[in-house]
């Protein structure tokens, strides 16, 4: 450190605080969105201060002086917006005012928009996703082939999913939540990959969200979700997605396209012949969308880097991995398609269409 500056060390010291306490950010987060308190300022007209808090989420009075500090930190973390009354006078205090941010709209439980905050809640869930992290370098100074999530819980997620309800109903909710919003992003800004299609089979749909929100869009298109027994058994019936019980590694029923999302590990390749198997020829219209993230692609400001960076993490803990352009184009091209192309429209996820 002796060739550090003051003002390099004092820096330092501060980002070793962030980073060292930066778990506090996502358990802040998960306790407002339990509490409610992103629905409340909504209830509110989008700003609330924290005795209108405290009144619609029930908090007990003496909570009230620790309300502020969970407030303050969402705050500088830009999940809330604090201001306090301009017409006050220099020195006076004022009551706090709270508005909601981009962030906290999408965890506003208004029921007309999609309900991400089904998706915050598994990523931030204790028992599970937070404590699959907690031996990372046991995990890597491990000779043996467990994941991290084995490691931790002696099974893995899918395992997991057959025993735990409340963990199946967890990653159920955020799946859907996560499908609905995509897919009304990628219908308004990238229809033509669907038009001309007669019929789609979204492989590994689980509920049929995405779907779903196809059917609408294109209603002459037949859509149909190919799934596990355990997942489709609980599928909501909404009258224009048909469901097939099957197994993605075996066979694939045909379709003019086959649609995947987020559900592409280390079998990637054997998925996609599968998928191509499929679909008809180029010609013919055949293709593959696949939407998941590519490393490097998409708006590329911080918040999105981030978001590609911690999902790569994230998905490490089932052999999982996120891939950059190069090797998305080899596992494409080794699993027989001609060409592909990538559209980056959905923040940290892209599209990307494959063809035979």
């Amino acid at each position: 450190m002796a060739d550090m500056t003051t003002e390099e060390k004092l820096q330092g010291y501060a980002e070793l605080h962030n980073y060292g306490l930066a778990h506090l950010k996502s358990s802040a987060l998960n306790c407002a969105v339990e509490l409610g308190i992103p629905t409340a300022i909504d209830s509110c007209g989008g700003e609330a201060t924290a005795v209108d808090i405290m009144k619609k989420t029930g908090l007990v009075p003496a909570k009230r002086s620790h309300l502020r500090p969970l407030m303050r930190v969402l705050a500088v973390s830009a999940i809330f917006h604090e201001s306090t009354p301009s017409s006050l006078a220099v020195g006076e205090q004022g009551e706090t005012i709270y508005r909601l941010t981009p962030a906290s709209r999408l965890l506003a439980r208004d029921g007309k928009s999609s309900d991400m905050s089904a998706l915050l809640l598994l990523f931030t869930r204790p028992d599970t996703t937070v404590s699959t992290f907690f031996n990372l370098v046991g995990w890597f100074r491990d000779a043996g082939t467990k994941t991290p999530f084995e490691m931790a819980h002696g099974m893995s997620p899918w395992i997991l999913t057959k025993m735990d309800a409340s963990y199946n109903d967890a990653m159920n909710h955020a799946c859907v939540a996560d499908s609905d919003f995509i897919m009304d992003i990628a219908l308004k800004e990238a229809s033509g990959l669907f038009q001309g299609l007669s019929s789609l089979m979204d492989v590994g749909g689980g509920h049929g969200m995405a779907a779903a929100a196809i059917s609408r869009a294109f209603p002459h298109v037949k859509c149909t979700v190919l799934d596990l027994e355990q997942v489709i058994s609980k599928a909501p019936d909404c009258g224009t997605v048909q469901f097939v019980v099957g197994d993605m590694f075996s066979s694939i029923p045909p379709a003019d396209a086959c649609l995947l999302k987020a559900v592409l590990d280390d079998s990637c390749v054997k998925i996609l012949r599968r998928c191509k198997d499929a679909i008809p020829s180029r010609d013919a219209g055949g293709k593959v969308i696949i939407l998941n993230v590519v490393l490097g692609h998409g708006t590329l400001d911080k918040a999105t880097k981030e978001a590609q960076v911690l999902l790569d993490i994230y998905m490490m803990r089932g052999s999982g991995f996120e891939r950059e352009e190069h090797e998305w184009k080899k596992v494409i091209m080794d699993a027989g398609f001609s060409d592909y192309s990538i559209i980056p429209i959905l923040g940290p996820v892209s599209i990307i269409e494959a063809l035979p």
